[in-house]
């Protein structure tokens, strides 16, 4: 604790050393002090501003971490100059038809000198400095509108809250673009952590950068170790400077983290051989990159060149093939799905590719086997298509040892033994058979998931032991399951047995929607099944309707309404359909009508336990003001609501960078 109050002059000294210990270590990759040394200089100014509050400034290093984020989810930032996203190259003849089409369009300028930068495998912000303090941070969104990050921004120590005004001095007002990205070894502490607590791990640093940016309370933020490179500004303010490469210097000058691999060079031949030697070494990086992106040095022939509706013709980024790995196949084993497809997955020797290990790849079906030869003990390329889905590319065919036999799908089911069927036309082998076991098991689990009826405990494990105990054959089964019967099944107790009972009795109030969706018809998901919902008044109505009548509801066509028609007027379907709604009791609540269209386009996800109210009445909060309320997280997702021991959801929002609040800010969106 300080013994005297110290002058105003002594504390802006103080906070300019803290500042420029921040751009010897984030900007110039020099720092002059240790981590401990850094860390007694900040605590000291704490100690200051605390005793002495009317010694504080909101751009104070200290200021980094605020409070929670006060209103319900990101307001969203509209600029007036778009984040344009650039195309892409996939190879060499790629980036030198870019270049002849620059040429034509600008001339002998279009060779006047190019910047080539690495394509951070992270999330692009925008940050805003007026008179060099940080105003405003966003997300790239799309382009046009973003969300308001600042909060999140400001507690990473990479970007500066005050610019350097040192030397020459920037604009009053300047748009920074850039990436915020996550260094591989942070990312490996932050997953040994999850470990050790035995919580999931997430997926790669890009997703982690992207999740952590996008947490509702900046503390969150604080404690991931999020950086910053700058790569480019918005509008013609650019302060006297005239091409990319001054820029970069420039943001240096600022205090502005620039990617010291960043080069210029002077022709295509440059372009490629640095392209080249980047690729070389992108394992050997302490950061992820995915690329390289070129772009026209010179401002002025930036603007003759000029830009589409949606990306610049003055830059381009030349992708890196995706990563790639060796490994084995061990076997090829054939999967039964609830509609009876039969999938051929190669079971691989566990490899390392794109930041996730793969043991398991699918090859699709049969002709995609044949396609690419691939046989058991072949050595075979491995890779994450667009860095996410693993892919077998190819066998190695010089590694085959001998000639193993070719693969071939089954004549019969591999579960139940019934002979398949393979329509002419079509590429998926079937298994015709409505009452094998796996169907059956993937049936009733689709009917008992959350977006269908969502019975609680009724997983796939335990559907399983049912179906090998003889007690469920069709999803009405569910509904005569007792205590008595299910205590009878290995591990499960009177307590958990009870616990699936009361779940299997409250699904019985549901919505017409959720259970056409339940009813795994082909080709109707929880979106087709809304518009069935919203059309028919019965589920006897919607079965009893012909090709037309089903042809004519907006966004259903005549391939999907024949399909549906068809599955309707199946016997064995309309019986279960009937045991469930006049034997079981099915209840189907009138679905909300939308009151309002404020969250129109919007897709809420809720997760962990709710204090407030139950799941449906948020979900139906929702759908009143035009929402939709979905049972999974992807990239569609506008907002996960996370309740109390929220799970893999909140986990996988994180990872896609999806908008995270919690339950009281839900009730501030619905004013309540």
């Amino acid at each position: 604790m300080p013994t005297r109050k110290p002058t105003r002059t002594e504390v802006e000294a103080l906070r300019r050393d803290i500042d420029h210990h921040n751009y010897r270590y984030y900007v110039l990759d020099d720092p002059e002090i240790t981590d401990a040394e850094y860390d007694r200089l900040l605590r000291r100014l704490e100690e200051i501003e605390a005793a002495w509050p009317e010694l504080s400034s909101p751009d104070s290093p200290t200021q980094r971490v605020g409070a929670r984020v006060p209103t319900a989810g990101f307001k969203v930032i509209t600029r007036t100059v778009p984040m344009l996203s650039i195309d892409n190259a996939m190879d060499e003849a790629e980036v030198r038809e870019w270049r002849e089409r620059l040429i034509r369009a600008v001339g002998p300028a279009g060779e006047t000198g190019y910047v080539c930068e690495p394509k951070m495998d992270g999330t692009a912000v925008e940050l805003v400095y007026e008179k060099g303090s940080l105003v405003q941070a966003s997300t790239r969104g799309d382009g046009v509108n973003g969300e308001d990050v600042t909060a999140n921004a400001r507690t990473i120590r990479a970007i500066p809250l005050r610019l350097r005004t040192d030397g020459p001095k920037p604009p009053a007002l300047l748009s920074v673009r850039g990436e915020i990205y996550m260094r591989k070894t942070d990312f490996e502490r932050i997953n040994q952590k999850q470990a050790e607590a035995g919580e999931k791990l997430y997926a790669n640093p890009r997703n982690t950068a992207a999740g952590s940016l996008k947490q509702i309370d900046p503390r969150v933020t604080a404690e991931r170790p999020l950086r910053f490179f700058a790569y480019g500004a918005a509008g013609l303010a650019r302060a006297g400077i005239h091409s990319q490469w001054e820029l970069l210097e420039a943001f240096k000058v600022w205090g502005l983290p620039v990617n010291p691999l960043s080069q210029r060079c002077d022709s295509i031949e440059d372009i490629v051989a640095y392209h080249a030697k980047l690729s070389a070494g992108r394992d050997k990086l302490p950061y992820e990159i995915d690329g390289v992106v070129i772009k026209v040095d010179d401002f002025a022939v930036q603007t003759e060149a000029g830009t589409r509706s949606r990306s610049p013709r003055w830059a381009v980024a030349w992708k890196f093939p995706p990563q790639e790995a060796r490994t084995t196949v061990n076997s090829i084993a054939v999967y039964v799905g609830r509609t009876g497809a039969l999938t051929p997955v190669a079971h691989v020797e566990p490899v390392h590719v794109g930041g996730v290990t793969v043991s398991n790849v699918t090859l699709h079906n049969e002709d995609e086997v044949l396609r690419k030869d691939v046989r058991v003990g072949d050595t075979v390329w491995v890779r994450r298509a667009g860095d996410v889905i693993p892919e077998l590319v190819a066998p190695i065919l010089e590694l085959r040892k001998g000639n193993p036999p070719k693969f071939k799908m089954p004549a019969k089911c591999p579960v139940c033994g019934t002979p398949v069927e393979r329509i002419e036309g079509e590429a998926v082998t079937r298994c015709p058979n409505t009452t094998c076991p796996a169907q059956i098991r993937g049936r009733l689990s689709h009917f008992a998931s959350r977006g269908a009826m969502d019975i609680e405990g009724l997983g796939e494990k335990l559907v399983d032991a049912l179906v090998t105990a003889d007690l469920v054959h069709d999803p009405s089964d569910i509904y005569h399951l007792t205590v008595a019967k299910l205590v009878e099944l290995e591990r499960m107790g009177e307590k958990s047995a009870q616990n699936v009972i009361d779940a299997i009795e409250g699904s019985k109030q549901t919505t017409l929607a959720r259970f056409i969706y339940a009813m795994a018809i082909p080709g109707v998901g929880e979106t087709v099944a809304e518009l069935l919902a919203n059309h028919f008044d019965s589920i006897q109505q919607m079965m009893d309707a012909s090709v037309d009548d089903l042809s004519e509801i907006r966004g259903i066509g005549p391939v999907l309404a024949e399909e549906i028609h068809a599955w309707a007027a199946v016997k064995k379907n309309r019986d279960v359909v009937m045991r469930l709604v006049n034997d079981a009791k099915i209840n189907f609540k009138q679905a909300p009508r939308a009151l309002s269209n404020e969250f129109d386009g919007k897709t809420f996800v809720f997760t962990g336990t709710l204090t407030k109210f139950s799941r449906d009445e948020a979900e139906a909060e929702v759908k009143k003001r035009g929402g939709k309320a979905a049972g999974s997280v992807s990239k569609a997702t506008s907002y996960v609501v996370a309740g109390e021991k929220a799970g893999s959801k909140l986990d996988k929002a994180q990872k896609l960078g999806v908008a995270v609040i919690d339950e009281d800010e839900f009730l501030r969106m619905i004013g309540r």
